[in-house]
């Protein structure tokens, strides 16, 4: 297929999930097995034998540890992203402390990089009705390329009312461009097929079905996974109930079917997918005012 899709890797360890904060203390965070770096290098080593490239959206708490990582990433020409400090929800650090946290994370990857991150990802697709701020600050911190809002219904998160194709979103200070997570549309609902969980739970028809219809609407689908997701022998625990399944299911067939899909797709970097379609292009995109979308 000629059509060219975006690809992301959202860079956190196993212990940093939301699944697991009920299990794992944040302050026991450095006390706990970091296996994200050998986990990030295989998902490269996949990306350089299948020609792909993807944008890693690190969490400012891994780069501080990994450096070494975040080089080696943009060494091998994928784009460096934003994921926020240390994983925290939105709603949970309020705006005073989501510019602060924005701020911290770009120091640190500029100063690894000599960059300043412009693509962000929040934790857990937590910008929502409840952070109607959140695009203002992110223009604030230089941002021009955002991927946090799941245009589905989840207990978690999610905008059901958010478009499923890339579109601007005009805040006070200007706009950017929102790239949301691949969905598969279809009699008036959107499923989610495009990472994590959904990735390794749902047959790959689903998810092809969903590149199809992204192709054939000339815009990029958009995948995401972590690294965890290619390391089936973290450590276990005793999570239960529906959040041990959404953690552990099918961790061993993650690289395999991700694997499958680079062989079948061609994949590319968030700010590249859109790059490549070119100015006019992104001038025709839908716009939204972030007031209205999230307010």
């Amino acid at each position: 297929m000629n059509a060219v899709h975006a690809l992301s890797v959202d860079v956190e360890d196993w212990f940093q999930v939301l699944n697991m904060a009920h299990v794992i203390d944040r302050a026991d965070w450095d006390r706990m097995q970091l296996r994200c770096g050998d986990a990030t290098r295989r998902l490269l080593e996949l990306f350089a034998r299948r020609g792909a490239k993807a944008t890693f959206f690190f969490l400012g708490w891994i780069a501080e540890r990994l450096p070494e990582l975040v080089t080696e990433v943009a060494a091998a020409g994928h784009e460096i992203g934003s994921h926020g400090y240390d994983h925290r929800l939105l709603p949970d650090l309020g705006r005073e402390g989501f510019a602060a946290d924005l701020a911290r994370t770009s120091a640190i990857l500029r100063g690894i990089t000599g960059a300043a991150p412009t693509s962000f990802r929040a934790c857990t697709w937590s910008i929502g009705r409840r952070t109607p701020w959140a695009i203002d600050e992110l223009l604030r911190a230089g941002i021009r390329l955002d991927s946090s809002i799941q245009p589905v219904r989840h207990p978690d998160y999610g905008v059901p009312g958010a478009s499923t194709t890339p579109y601007r979103l005009a805040g006070a200070g200007g706009e950017l461009i929102e790239l949301p997570p691949l969905t598969w549309d279809f009699a008036g609902r959107h499923l989610p097929v495009g990472g994590g969980g959904y990735l390794r739970l749902f047959p790959l028809a689903l998810l092809r079905a969903g590149l199809r219809q992204k192709a054939r609407a000339g815009v990029p689908g958009c995948l995401y996974l972590h690294p965890w997701e290619v390391d089936p022998d973290q450590p276990r625990q005793a999570l239960g109930g529906l959040r041990g399944f959404r953690h552990y299911v099918n961790l061993r067939r993650t690289h395999a079917k991700l694997d499958r899909l680079l062989q079948q797709y061609r994949f590319t970097t968030l700010a590249d997918a859109i790059a490549q379609r070119g100015a006019s292009w992104v001038a025709k995109l839908p716009a939204w005012r972030a007031s209205e979308l999230l307010g």
